[in-house]
C-alpha cells in the first residue's frame, strides 16, 4: 500500500502535484537581487551584489535540476502524461521568447527604415539620417559573424545526431554528440566575446550600437543557457538517466538550441548583413 493510500489519499489522476518547495520564491529572490546589483553597478555605486545574487542563482539552479531528476528518475512522476504538460510547457516558454526578440527587431527596424523620422526626438541628430549611421564603422557580416554562423548551423547538426542516437540506444554517439555540441556553443560565446571587445563603438554610442547590443547580446545570453541546459543533460546521459522513450530533458534542451539557432540566422541577415 502507497504512502497516499495508507492516508486515505489515493492519487485518482495521472498528473504529479509537486511537493511544496522553497526554490521559487528563492529563484525570484536571486533574480531581482542581481538586478538590482546591475543597475548599481552601472551608477558606480557598487559590484559586489550581482555576482553573488549570480552565484546564488546558480546554486539555486543545481539544487532545483537536482529535484526535477529525482522526480523524474527515481521516482517516476514524469509519466507520459505529465511529459506531454511539460512540452506544451516548454513550446509556450518558446512562443514567449520569440516574443522578446520580436521586440528586439521592432525596434531595430523602426530605427534602421527610419533614420530621419522627424517624429522621434533627436534621431536624425543621432542618425544623420542614414542607416547605418556614418559616424558607425560596422563589422564585417561575412567576417566573424559568418564564422559563428557555421559554428551555430553545425551545433544544430551534432545535437539532432545526438538525439537520433539517443532514440536508437546508442548512449556513445549520445554523449560524443552533446559533448561536441557545448564545446561548439562555448566557443561561439568566446567568438563572440572577442568581437564585442573589438567592436569600434560602444553600448551608449547611439541607436545603432543599444539595438545592436541589446540583440545579439541577448542573443549571446541564450546561447549561454541554452549551453548550461546542454551541459546538464550531458551529465544525465553519462550518467544513464536518459532511455530511448523517457527523455524529455534533452528534447527541451534541443528545442531550445534549435530555437537559438533559428533567431541567430535572422540576426545576421537582418542585423550583420542587411543592417551593414
Amino acid at each position: 500500500m502507497s504512502e497516499a493510500q495508507a492516508h486515505g489519499h489515493e492519487q485518482k489522476h495521472p498528473y504529479h502535484l509537486v511537493d511544496p518547495s522553497p526554490w521559487p520564491i528563492v529563484g525570484a529572490a536571486c533574480a531581482g537581487l542581481m538586478a538590482v546589483g546591475g543597475v548599481l553597478f552601472m551608477h558606480d555605486i557598487t559590484g559586489w551584489l550581482a555576482p553573488i545574487a549570480f552565484v546564488g542563482l546558480l546554486l539555486l539552479m543545481a539544487v532545483w535540476w537536482r529535484d526535477v531528476i529525482r522526480e523524474a528518475v527515481h521516482e517516476g512522476h514524469h509519466t507520459p502524461i505529465v511529459q506531454l504538460g511539460l512540452r506544451y510547457g516548454m513550446a509556450l516558454f518558446i512562443a514567449s521568447e520569440v516574443m522578446f526578440f520580436a521586440a528586439f527587431f521592432w525596434a531595430y527596424f523602426d530605427a534602421s527604415l527610419f533614420p530621419g523620422d522627424p517624429q522621434q526626438f533627436d534621431r536624425e541628430a543621432f542618425t544623420g539620417g542614414v542607416w547605418p549611421p556614418a559616424s558607425v564603422e560596422v563589422f564585417n557580416a561575412f567576417d566573424l559573424p559568418f564564422l559563428n554562423t557555421m559554428i551555430l548551423l553545425l551545433s544544430g547538426c551534432t545535437v539532432t545526431w545526438a538525439h537520433h542516437a539517443l532514440r536508437e540506444g546508442d548512449r556513445r554517439n549520445t554523449i560524443i554528440g552533446l559533448a561536441i555540441t557545448v564545446a561548439l556553443g562555448l566557443f561561439f560565446t568566446a567568438i563572440q566575446a572577442y568581437e564585442y571587445s573589438h567592436a569600434a563603438f560602444g553600448f551608449r554610442d547611439g541607436i545603432y550600437s543599444s539595438t545592436f547590443f541589446m540583440a545579439t547580446g541577448f542573443h549571446g545570453f541564450h546561447v549561454l543557457i541554452g549551453t548550461s541546459f546542454l551541459a546538464v543533460c550531458l551529465g544525465r546521459a553519462i550518467a544513464g538517466h536518459f532511455t530511448p522513450d523517457h527523455h524529455f530533458g534533452f528534447e527541451a534542451a534541443a528545442w531550445y538550441w534549435h530555437f537559438v539557432d533559428v533567431v541567430w540566422l535572422f540576426l545576421f541577415v537582418c542585423i550583420y548583413w542587411w543592417g551593414s
